[in-house]
């Protein structure tokens, strides 16, 4: 370690009669007695603070910077940023695929300039996952899953093909093939260590595991005791490379539970009750820690599924500390005893363990008795929006009368060739997905016990419902078929898919050509019903207008009734064979009947199911791969294309200066997520996109998603703002990716419109309102509009990873002065802007003027705070991005 360790903390720790070296925070406390008690910080600060100690080399970490840190103790923290640097970096391969494509770009780009490409490697230890790439093809059969891994395997053959070439060519990089689980569900079942090691010549150096991940919901792991979240691809791509993730110190809020959770309430009640509660409590870009005494009843799978929601409650993290339940998790996935027991011995040596009745001093908190949670669903977009189970017929009512179909809300519409119809509300995809619940073994149970009940009863799913059942891993199906409910499973149409994200990231497959047609011709808002975490416009499936997260066995059970329209405390699933009702209380399964099905789960499952990992089936081990140093890169490829990032790296670095003349490519509202800007789900063949495909001889049935093609430059910069449901307010009740081209004032395509202003050379700027960008932590939303030709954003308000990857790829987030927005300016998006005060001066946060001219010859001027947050960023936002910035540096040297 290259500490100064001016605070002398440097300490060794014997367990099991092995040695470690690691930098204490006892120590630190007595030397930092004078600035405040240490003890008594919130574990995650903690956690942070070690990070600073170790890496203390006065230029990027001072004793200043961990004396703030100190300081924060019991109250806002000051606005100073700090240097982090996590143990490693955690990827899913819709992020992966752009990240190796842009390593394999800086290779080439090294080589240009006279260098070793093998210059570029990550320092840190890298392991990609791929788990977003398998569809819900085929469904409801027992040969879904070996169809869908069958279709997978041919659709993403080049990407798949360009990752074995990386796995073999960077040092630091391990992939887990396709059909092993899910990122975040690998990472807390195999993975996480708690207590990390790194040996550096004669000494092995304990310190806590940490890791950022490009999935926002990289902050599963915090249930594990495992400080890690979120950021976009281009910054993990930098810290892969050795570069800090530079952060202002954070606030933490402290989240305080107390008793348990009643009988029949499962953990996504719990977590979307927490979610709606700290949204409206209000804690973007905070860490958000639990304490309390609640957690003596929470098993550590529960605290996993609240740590993955981080994103939706918009915190940082959402951070658990290490006690016994962590150690008898790390006991149950089979990790091995030294690894176990370092890391109870570290915890306690580093005062981060979890003693009944201690409890951390927060500046800011807030409390939940766990008794007082309800069955819920969440939507029908967004996570917060939580609806008690009651009540959910009444919410989506009101969803059709804000949606203009009240009028209409009892239609039913034939559905072709069937003996059925089908209305507004009716569920049409009902889908046990996503890392959030299939990870957690409670619920899981629970989803099968409602299906052995309900079959037991003679119940069946609606004949229009998209079935599905896509868990995190190998291990989930294991202990269903050995607690004997798969078959129930599966009579109900709950087969395997696959292992990996489907319907939660968009991948839920088309579906039957006579629902679509029903949908069509009636114009009906239709629902679904997930186990995930996220339902913005537009995700979950182009014809789903209404989408509904919930636990595992109330997806088994609005499979059942069908609708959701419905409200399942007082009306009945269905009925049975004499024609009784059947309702879901006397089908839910007891909390004992529950623990009873848990206890199947055993240590030797995730031994067994872990064992190779990084192997792969024989589909996987036969991709032939290349062992070049650069990637070999193939022009007729649609999935895999060298980005134009680098092409003048070698040329000198230009002064910043103002923009100017620049026209606004769009004005939107607030709430835009990163599923509105960066292409996500199914390719529409009318797009750009789908133009582009077909006119390099890809079928339509072919498309596959835009997730699978982020390794083209070309697809994603055409479906960047091109989301469906997306509203340009320059175009009056137009939804999708239109805008209105300025001058000639013609209607067209968001992309047809940069690249006509890029052929003038002219600058684009974007207006939104608050929370621009929440959502997946996708870097497409970023690159997309730098490609557009997007010199700046103002917004009212940013989400954390995409002001950061607006940063990172050389684009300019401006923040509308508070109470202001495009709206109190009158703006239209006709105007021709200015923005002035960029130049060498450029400072992070510092007010900068807009002057908007309007067709009329007048003019408007504001003031907006640059959002280039601290000095770090700046110095990449000079570099033209945070990639450039450590090319840059490279070649220098």
């Amino acid at each position: 370690m290259s500490s100064n360790d001016s605070l002398k903390t440097l300490s060794t720790l014997e367990v099991n009669g092995q040695t470690y070296h690691y930098f204490s925070l006892a120590k630190a406390a007595e030397q930092l007695a004078g600035v405040a008690d240490i003890r008594k910080l919130p574990v995650s600060m903690k956690v942070l603070l070690e990070n600073l100690l170790r890496h203390e080399d006065g230029t990027t970490v001072t004793v200043q910077d961990i004396e703030a840190v100190a300081k924060s103790l019991g109250k806002t923290p000051e606005n100073r940023e700090i240097q982090y640097r996590p143990a490693r970096v955690l990827m899913q391969d819709f992020t992966g695929v752009p990240a190796v494509v842009d390593l394999a770009a800086m290779r080439d780009a090294v080589a240009k300039a006279g260098h070793d490409p093998e210059q570029i490697n990550p320092l840190s230890a890298v392991d990609l996952v791929i788990d977003h790439s398998v569809m819900v093809d085929k469904f409801a059969s027992p040969d879904a899953f070996e169809e869908n891994v069958r279709i997978e395997m041919e659709r993403n053959f080049e990407r798949y093909q360009f990752l074995r070439w990386g796995q073999r060519a960077f040092e630091n990089f391990r992939v887990v093939p396709p059909g092993t689980g899910i990122c975040h569900q690998v990472n807390l079942e195999y993975l996480a260590k708690v207590a990390w090691t790194q040996p550096q010549g004669d000494r092995t150096y304990v310190m806590p595991d940490t890791l950022v991940g490009t999935d926002s919901h990289t902050t599963m792991i915090n249930g594990l005791g495992v400080l890690g979240w979120g950021v976009g691809g281009i910054e993990a791509e930098a810290a892969m490379l050795g570069q800090p993730v530079s952060m202002l110190i954070p606030e933490v809020v402290g989240f305080r539970l107390v008793g348990k959770l009643r009988e029949g309430v499962t953990a996504t009640d719990l977590v979307l009750t927490v979610t709606e509660q700290l949204r409206a409590h209000g804690v973007v870009g905070k860490f958000v820690e639990f304490y309390g005494p609640g957690l003596d009843h929470l098993p550590l799978a529960d605290r996993a599924t609240i740590g993955n929601m981080s994103p939706e409650y918009g915190a940082t993290c959402g951070f658990f500390p290490i006690d016994q339940e962590t150690m008898r998790y790390l006991r149950l996935t089979g990790r091995d005893e030294q690894t176990v027991a370092l890391a109870e011995a570290y915890a306690k040596a580093q005062g981060l363990w979890r003693e009944a009745g201690q409890e951390p001093v927060f500046a800011d908190s807030l409390e939940l008795d766990l008794s007082t949670v309800n069955a819920s669903l969440a939507g029908p977009k967004r996570p917060q929006d939580r609806v008690n189970l009651p009540q959910l017929g009444a919410a989506f009512d009101l969803f059709l009368e804000t949606s203009g179909q009240a009028a209409e809300k009892d239609v039913r519409v034939p559905v072709p060739g069937e003996d059925y119809t089908l209305g507004h509300g009716d569920v049409v995809i009902a889908a046990i997905t996503s890392c959030t619940n299939t990870s957690n073994p409670s619920v899981m149970m629970a989803a099968g016990l409602v299906a052995k009940k309900a079959v037991e009863r003679g119940l069946q799913r609606k004949p229009w419902v998209k079935s599905s059942l896509a868990p995190g891993s190998k291990v989930v199906t294991d202990y269903l078929a050995k607690a004997g409910l798969t078959d129930y499973l599966e009579q109900l149409g709950f087969h395997l898919v696959g292992y990996g994200c489907t319907t939660c990231i968009g991948n839920s497959g088309p579906l039957p050509p006579p629902i679509s047609a029903a949908i069509r011709d009636g114009n009906l808002t239709v629902s679904s019903v997930l186990s995930g975490n996220r339902n913005f416009e537009g995700r979950i499936h182009q014809e789903v207008k209404a989408n509904w997260l919930a636990s595992p066995p109330l997806v088994v059970a609005f499979a059942l009734a069908g609708t959701t329209r419905v409200d399942l405390s007082k009306e009945p699933l269905g009925y049975d064979a004499d024609g009784k009702p059947v309702y879901l209380y006397e089908i839910w399964p007891t909390s004992q009947e529950i623990a009873d099905a848990v206890q199947w789960v055993d240590g030797d499952m995730f031994s067994r199911e872990y064992s190779e990992v990084f192997s792969g089936d024989e589909h996987w081990r036969s991709i032939p791969v290349g062992d070049g140093k650069t990637y070999d890169w193939s022009d007729s490829s649609t999935y895999v294309k060298n980005p134009p990032y680098f092409a003048d790296i070698e040329k000198p670095l230009p002064a910043l200066q103002d923009i100017t003349e620049a026209r606004v490519l769009a004005v939107f509202g607030d709430s835009i997520t990163t599923d509105h800007i960066s292409p996500a789900g199914s390719i529409k063949p009318d797009s750009p996109a789908g133009q582009y495909l077909q006119s390099h001889g890809v079928a339509v049935p072919d498309f596959n998603s835009y997730g699978s093609r982020r390794g083209n430059h070309e697809v994603m910069m055409r479906g960047t703002f091109a989301n469906i449901r997306i509203k340009n307010l320059m175009l009056d009740g137009v939804e999708g990716g239109y805008t209105r081209h300025i001058p000639t004032g013609q209607e067209m395509s968001i992309y047809d419109a940069a690249m006509l202003y890029q052929e003038s050379n002219t600058p684009l700027v974007v207006f939104a309102g608050k929370e621009y960008g929440t959502g997946s932590s996708r870097d497409w939303a970023a690159k997309g509009a730098n490609l557009l030709g997007v010199k700046a954003v103002v917004a009212e308000s940013f989400e954390r990873i995409h002001r950061s990857n607006l940063v990172g790829m050389g684009v300019l987030p401006l923040q509308f002065v508070a109470g202001e927005g495009a709206h109190t300016h009158g703006l239209k998006g006709d105007e021709q802007i200015n923005i002035v005060g960029i130049n060498d001066q450029l400072q992070p946060g510092q007010m900068l003027r807009v002057q908007a001219f309007r067709a009329d010859g007048s003019m408007r001027e504001f003031e907006v705070k640059c959002r280039i947050d601290t000095q770090n960023e700046l110095s990449y936002f000079r570099s033209g991005g945070i990639l450039h910035y450590v090319l840059r540096q490279l070649i220098e040297r």
